[in-house]
């Protein structure tokens, strides 16, 4: 049988809700006031999430760790900006929902899974950059050995909605060499903005990403500090994968991004969410 409980405390300055697996040693905390984000993802009791705590703590700075959530968009704009109807508009690299204070909607505990479900919603902060009113309503399932996001993305606004979102992964490891399982077979380097063909194990060690498009719904990786795989699980709404790290810090990014950096400037890829509709998709990840 297995054992659910939740905690809710302080660390620091910030209310931390913990939801644990006694049975497994398994769990996951999340602080809503800093994103709605993830800080800690433990399966079998391994911590698989990098986390730099004093850029969780300190409001001023994006956070390095956990799983960022992306939203409106995922990357960045060319000069920040893009044009939507005839007029222009101001945007931070992924969007603001990371930056945002989230609302806890409802915690559960089954006799299988525990979860947590948040909610954002539109207001004037982010009409000034994004002139659409929205719902996103996200459920973090902890279920044994994995995590399951589920997402709602409801456009509540009188025209269809842009989103390309996504989710910024930071997985704990100490080797830039990433042994990936992937139907892709090339990749596209943002350093020099060459294809390049994917080969099964990636070093990231550059200072810009590299993206690949896959047409499955998974992707497998195996990290140094278990010695274990991870497989990520994602809708079809997210066909990119964009691989980053950053030097002498001991972690590689793994992301599920709906389409490439830039594409409310080009367009060719937006997800339209028409009005008064919802798009419903889930990522997970196990170990």
């Amino acid at each position: 049988m297995e054992m659910y409980i939740h905690k809710e405390y302080k660390e620091g300055k910030l209310t931390v809700i913990e939801l644990r697996n006694e049975t497994n040693h398994s769990w996951l905390k999340v602080v809503p006031e800093r994103g709605g984000i993830i800080t800690s993802l433990g399966i079998q009791g391994q911590e698989l999430l990098f986390m730099n705590e004093e850029t969780l703590q300190n409001k001023e700075k994006n956070i390095r760790g956990g799983i960022p959530i992306l939203f409106p968009i995922s990357g960045q704009l060319t000069n920040s900006e893009y044009k939507w109807e005839g007029k222009t508009y101001t945007m931070k690299n992924h969007g603001f929902a990371r930056d945002l204070p989230w609302a806890v909607v409802e915690i559960k505990k089954e006799t299988d899974e525990s979860s947590i479900s948040l909610k954002l919603e539109s207001n004037e902060v982010t009409l000034s950059s994004y002139p659409f009113d929205f719902e996103l309503v996200f459920t973090y399932i902890l279920r044994e050995n994995e995590l399951i996001i589920e997402q709602t993305y409801q456009n509540k606004s009188s025209n269809s909605m842009p989103i390309y979102a996504g989710f910024h992964p930071y997985f704990k490891t100490k080797s830039k060499q990433l042994k990936l399982e992937t139907d892709a077979t090339e990749y596209l380097d943002y350093n020099d903005m060459k294809t390049k063909d994917l080969e099964e194990a990636v070093t990231i060690d550059q200072k810009e990403s590299y993206v690949f498009k896959t047409g499955k719904d998974s992707i497998r990786f195996y990290l140094d500090e278990s010695g274990k795989c991870v497989t990520m699980n994602y809708g079809k709404e997210f066909p990119y994968i964009v691989l980053w790290s950053e030097e002498g810090q001991d972690f590689v990014c793994v992301e599920p991004w709906m389409a490439k950096t830039d594409e409310l400037n080009r367009t060719d890829e937006l997800t339209m969410i028409e009005s008064g509709k919802a798009l419903y998709t889930k990522v997970s990840i196990a170990m």
